[in-house]
C-alpha cells in the first residue's frame, strides 16, 4: 500500500473518498441514492435495506449485533487503478493537524464530524439524539444536526410524507409524554398528535439541536452532524410499523434503562416546545458570493456545531473555491474537475464501486483554494461542503 503522506501530497491536500452505504432494519429505502436497484439489499435480507450514505466518517454505526467492525466508517482510494482502500481515520490519526488544522486537533484530537444522504420511503419515528452530557453517560458523543433538501436527490419523489413533526406542541405537558412512554409496550400512542408538523421545502434546511424529539420527513436529506449514532425512539408505531421497545432503551445507561423518568430527562424540554421553533431553526440559504462563475450558498449556519455550504459553478466556467477550514464534499450534479480529480455526480452506482463524487479537502488546501472546472456545456456543477464548527466564515445569526 501507498504512504498515506505519499497519498495525500499526489492529491495536493485532497482526499477521494469511497461511497459508505449504511444499512438499516427499520423503515424502508426511498430508492434515491442512485444505487442500482438490485443493490438496496446488498448485505443481505436480515440487515435491512440500504437507507444511508455515510459522508467523511469516522463514526462507527450503531446498527445492532451484525454491525460491521468498520460500518459507517469512510475509505480513501488510495489507488485507482487497483483500487486499494484504507480507512480515512487512519489519515485523520496520521496526519493530525495537516489535514484538519490546528484548532480541531487541539480541541477534539480528530475529525469530529460527518454527513449524511439518508433516503427513507417512510418519515422517520419520533425520536432524538442524546445532549453531550446525557452521550458520555454511555461512552458515546452527543448528536447535534442539520437538514438540507437538495433538489438533485428529490427531483421526482418526496417520499410517503414530506413533512418534518419537530418538538411538541407548546400546549404539550409533561405528564402527557410520560403517558405514551408509559405505553409503549401496551398500544399506539400515536405520539406525533403531540406534536407539531412542517411541509418540507426543496433547497431550505432546518437545524435540530441534541435532545429535541423530531420525526424526519421522506425526502433525500444531506445531513451535517455531530460525530456519533446515538438514538432514542418515543414513537413505538410509525405508519404501521412496530418499533421495538430496545429502541427506546438502547441508548440509556444500563443502570437507567427501565428508569421511565431518566429516559424522559433525555428530551430537552423547553428547546422542544418553544413556541418559535420555525423562527429559530429554519434555514433558507445565504449567499456567500455570487459572480459569473459560480455562486456560494450557506445551507447550514448559526450553530455552534457544524455548518454546510452549496456551491454551484456553472457551465463551461472555472473557480477557485477558498474556504477558512477543511471539509469533507460531494457532487451532486453535473461533471469536471475537482483540484487533481476528475469529479461527476453518479447516475448509477452498483454496491461496492467507486465514484468520483466525494471529498475531504485538509484545511491549507482549502485555504489555499480548490481549483473547479465545469467541463459541461449545459448543466451547472452543484457540490455541497459540510464543515465543523471551526469556520470563521459561517453566519452566526438567521
Amino acid at each position: 500500500m501507498p504512504a498515506i503522506k505519499e497519498v495525500f501530497e499526489q492529491g495536493k491536500g485532497i482526499l477521494h473518498l469511497a461511497p459508505t452505504w449504511v444499512p438499516r432494519g427499520f423503515n424502508e429505502p426511498g430508492k434515491r441514492l442512485r444505487l442500482h436497484p438490485d443493490d438496496y439489499y446488498a448485505l443481505g435480507m436480515d440487515r435491512g435495506g440500504i437507507c444511508e450514505r455515510w459522508l467523511g466518517s469516522l463514526a462507527k454505526a450503531l446498527n445492532g449485533p451484525k454491525t460491521g467492525e468498520t460500518e459507517g466508517m469512510s475509505y480513501v482510494l488510495e489507488n485507482e487503478e487497483t483500487k486499494t482502500l484504507r480507512l480515512f481515520k487512519d489519515y485523520v490519526d496520521e496526519l493530525g493537524a495537516e489535514l484538519i488544522g490546528a484548532a480541531l486537533m487541539e480541541r477534539y484530537g480528530t475529525w469530529p464530524t460527518f454527513a449524511k444522504l439518508y433516503d427513507y420511503d417512510k418519515p422517520l419515528f419520533h425520536h432524538l439524539h442524546l445532549t453531550e452530557e446525557k452521550a458520555n453517560k454511555i461512552g458515546m458523543h452527543g448528536k447535534p444536526e442539520a437538514y438540507y433538501f437538495p433538489p438533485q436527490y428529490n427531483c421526482s419523489y418526496l417520499g410517503r410524507m414530506p413533512l418534518t413533526y419537530f418538538g411538541f406542541d407548546p400546549s404539550t405537558t409533561k405528564e402527557q409524554v410520560m403517558k405514551c412512554l408509559e405505553d409503549y409496550d401496551k398500544k399506539d400512542t400515536r405520539i406525533t398528535e403531540l406534536s407539531r408538523a412542517y411541509r418540507i421545502q426543496l433547497g431550505t434546511g432546518w437545524y435540530t439541536p441534541a435532545g429535541v424529539i423530531h420525526a424526519p420527513a421522506s425526502l433525500v436529506t444531506f445531513e451535517p452532524q455531530w460525530n456519533s449514532d446515538v438514538n432514542t425512539i418515543m414513537e413505538n408505531v410509525t405508519m404501521g410499523e412496530v418499533n421495538p421497545h430496545n429502541l427506546l432503551t438502547d441508548c440509556a445507561p444500563e443502570e437507567e434503562k427501565n428508569d421511565l423518568e431518566a429516559i424522559f430527562n433525555q428530551i430537552d424540554w423547553e428547546e422542544s416546545t418553544r413556541p418559535d421553533y420555525k423562527e429559530t431553526y429554519f434555514r433558507v440559504p445565504k449567499f456567500k458570493n455570487e459572480s459569473e462563475e459560480a455562486v456560494e450558498m450557506w445551507v447550514a449556519y448559526a450553530n455552534d456545531w457544524v455548518a454546510a455550504k452549496e456551491v454551484t459553478v456553472l457551465p463551461g466556467k472555472e473557480y477557485v473555491l477558498t474556504d477558512q477550514a477543511c471539509y469533507c464534499a460531494l457532487v451532486v450534479q453535473g461533471h469536471g474537475v475537482f483540484g487533481a480529480f476528475e469529479c461527476e455526480a453518479p447516475e448509477l452506482v452498483r454496491y461496492g464501486d467507486i465514484t468520483g463524487d466525494e471529498f475531504f479537502v485538509s484545511e491549507t488546501a482549502a485555504k489555499n483554494g480548490v481549483k473547479i472546472k465545469n467541463t459541461s456545456t449545459y448543466q451547472p456543477l452543484v457540490i455541497l461542503q459540510n464543515f465543523a464548527n471551526n469556520n470563521v466564515e459561517v453566519p452566526k445569526t438567521v
